[in-house]
């Protein structure tokens, strides 16, 4: 007699557990991201009308307020606060650098305003040569971690300013540069009037 050689399908093999596991701790990453994002979603970027949130800005040394090496925003009650992110590599910011200062230099002596630059993103060499070149002389620091840009949920880029009125509230925000100075000057004003 003749044998039939073993024609079976040979038993079919599984994904071997280590990739399973991969596959897995890779599906449950994106769940985390899509948690986080949504997260994101629910708190969207600061509206005007919003009370801001307190924060802490380190400041760059030279760059200090009233000589200290850190302001809170919760310190500058009763002032309109001007917050302006910038970046020494962002062409926009460059553009409007000089109407930041010159607005500010009209304010600085009368003390119930007070701009603050935020370096988001940056190195302090390069931050540093950027204000020496535009003759910043307001309170400027760095955004350590992102930590100010989470608080307004920023997600557009730079440069964005940031108006803040007397009670801590937002009252204006502009996405991308500035004109002029007037330009500034016509949003702090009506602040400082009461209107």
């Amino acid at each position: 007699m003749s044998q039939e050689p073993n024609t079976a399908p040979a038993p079919k093999r599984g994904v071997p557990l280590g990739v399973q596991i991969l596959v897995w701790i890779g599906l449950l990453g994106l769940l985390g991201l899509l948690a986080a994002g949504l997260l994101k979603a629910k708190n969207p970027i600061l509206s005007v009308g919003s009370q801001v949130p307190d924060f802490k800005l380190p400041l760059f040394s030279g760059f200090e307020y009233n000589g200290a090496s850190e302001v809170k925003l919760s310190d500058l009650s009763g002032k309109v606060v001007v917050v302006n992110f910038w970046a020494s590599w962002c062409q926009p910011c460059a553009s409007e650098a000089a109407d930041v200062e010159a607005a500010w230099g009209s304010y600085k002596v009368t003390g119930h305003v007070v701009f603050l630059g935020v370096d988001y993103v940056d190195t302090e060499p390069e931050a540093r040569e950027y204000m020496t070149k535009f003759n910043l002389s307001y309170p400027n620091g760095p955004d350590m971690g992102t930590r100010i840009s989470e608080i307004f949920n920023r997600n557009l880029g730079v440069p964005e300013t940031y108006v803040i009125d007397q009670q801590g509230v937002l009252r204006y925000t502009q996405i991308g540069p500035f004109q002029s100075a007037a330009e500034i000057q016509a949003i702090i004003d009506p602040l400082l009037t009461g209107r």
